[in-house]
């Protein structure tokens, strides 16, 4: 079928504050980041807990080279759209919730988007570098960094210190390298700080409540890290199993 000649295509698509066209691979890319403080909450449900909801809390939210902004949560290996989390066993969107005044929605908050569309307009950062960093901002929800410690054949949790978004859209869970660690507190864009999830040896992200399930052995937590263990052993993609889940409540480099 031939298309109509008013739809819009990569040619005639503009970004919102450059002018530039957008190409179809790069619209949904994100070009600038607003921290939640104020303890909105992803509403997800699974299949596993028919006719049930859980709330998880929202990291940021995220402006997309074509305008959009979407909530942000760190989901397994990565940091996700909310809006794109679609698995009926893991989990499925049910939209944004604000525990305040015990509200559900489905689109961002107004005032992130001007906040996000502002910023993205005064700051026009500008590079040719996919690796430059365009933001860094500190987590505010408690993440820890899973990392599989082969050596010990055991899994070490690290609490994520910051979040790095970078020029070619990316992610990146900061935390610390104690042997170049000189000063405390640290903060955002210290030079001691590292990304989590390019170590070859990384495995998860996981927000604060079920971090300290673990660091107190809870017999659930852990039985559910063994899960996650097996299926990726099922899925061939680490060599070895860990045969023994504890973590670190001190910031460790991997060896």
């Amino acid at each position: 079928m031939k298309q109509p000649s008013d739809a819009k295509s990569p040619e005639n698509v503009y970004d919102l504050f450059t002018g530039e066209p957008v190409s179809r691979g790069n619209s949904r890319q994100l070009i600038r980041l607003s921290p939640e403080l104020d303890g909105l909450e992803m509403l997800y449900s699974n299949k596993l807990n028919p006719g049930k909801l859980f709330a998880m809390r929202i990291l940021c939210w995220g402006l997309r080279r074509n305008g959009e902004v979407v909530g942000l949560i760190p989901w397994m290996e990565k940091v996700i759209p909310c809006t794109e989390i679609s698995d009926p066993l893991d989990g499925c969107f049910e939209g944004y919730y604000d525990p305040g005044i015990d509200e559900v929605f489905f689109e961002a908050p107004i005032h992130k988007i001007v906040e996000l569309e502002t910023a993205a307009e005064y700051y026009e950062f500008e590079s040719d570098k996919p690796d430059d960093v365009v933001q860094e901002i500190p987590d505010s929800i408690g993440t820890h960094a899973v990392f599989n410690a082969p050596k010990t054949y055991s899994l070490l949790l690290t609490e994520i210190i910051s979040w790095q978004l970078h020029n070619d859209g990316s992610l990146n869970g900061m935390v610390i390298d104690s042997k170049k660690c000189t000063q405390t507190p640290v903060l955002p864009g210290d030079e001691c700080l590292y990304s989590a999830n390019k170590q070859k040896h990384f495995r998860y992200f996981f927000q604060h409540h079920i971090a300290n399930k673990i660091k107190a052995q809870d017999p659930e937590a852990l039985a559910a890290i063994a899960m996650l263990v097996e299926k990726e052993i099922a899925g061939k993609k680490i060599e070895r199993t860990p045969v023994d889940i504890h973590s670190a409540h001190k910031p460790k480099t991997p060896e």
